[in-house]
């Protein structure tokens, strides 16, 4: 299916050491459906990916989370790879930006080791969610129920387990964005 974003703010938060493809497909998808796209991270400059068990391309940081809030985006999309959601986690500014697409409603997609950051946001009570395998205890614990499927939505919340499930990710994202705001969406 065709979306069309014209006109909507995406925010991609993510650090040295996202997963490559969990970061630039999405990006590339949002772009082709019309969304404009601010990558977000902690430092200026660029933060570098991780791809086939090695560092990865850079890419340029539009603003750091310090600076940006919630209200200015669409929607937040969160790429895995493990070094980049444990670093963010940490970041109170991170967390800060995340738990504002909830409390604000927004659509919100994560993928692989990406809703660690939701943990720490502490937004998933209630929630159905999945994830890369290793991080699953820590999402039942945060109050969430996980399932192993390719890609889970649950009121603006889309969540996925792996590189591999990029296609249904970033279908079920751009429907979500498209959608707007959830009322079940809430921290």
């Amino acid at each position: 299916m065709s979306y069309d974003l014209h006109g909507m703010r995406v925010a991609v938060l993510a650090t040295h050491g996202f997963e490559a493809s969990e970061l630039l497909e999405p990006v590339s998808a949002l772009r082709e459906a019309g969304a404009d796209v601010d990558i977000i991270a902690p430092e200026s400059g660029s933060i570098r990916g991780w791809a086939d068990g090695d560092w990865g391309d850079s890419v340029d940081v539009d603003h750091t989370v310090d600076s940006v809030s919630a209200e200015n985006y669409r929607a937040l999309v969160l790429p895995g790879g493990v070094m980049n959601p444990d670093s963010l986690r940490t970041n109170r500014d991170a967390v800060r930006f995340t738990r504002e697409f909830f409390d604000q409603g927004k659509p919100v997609a994560a993928i692989c080791h990406g809703p660690w950051l939701l943990v720490e946001a502490d937004v998933l009570e209630g929630r159905e969610v999945t994830s890369w395998p290793s991080i699953r205890t820590d999402l039942r614990n945060a109050g969430a129920t996980v399932h192993d499927d390719e890609v889970v939505v649950d009121e603006g919340l889309v969540t996925s387990r792996k590189p591999e499930d990029l296609p249904a990710f970033i279908d079920k994202m751009l429907e979500e964005i498209a959608e707007g705001v959830h009322a079940g969406q809430t921290a």
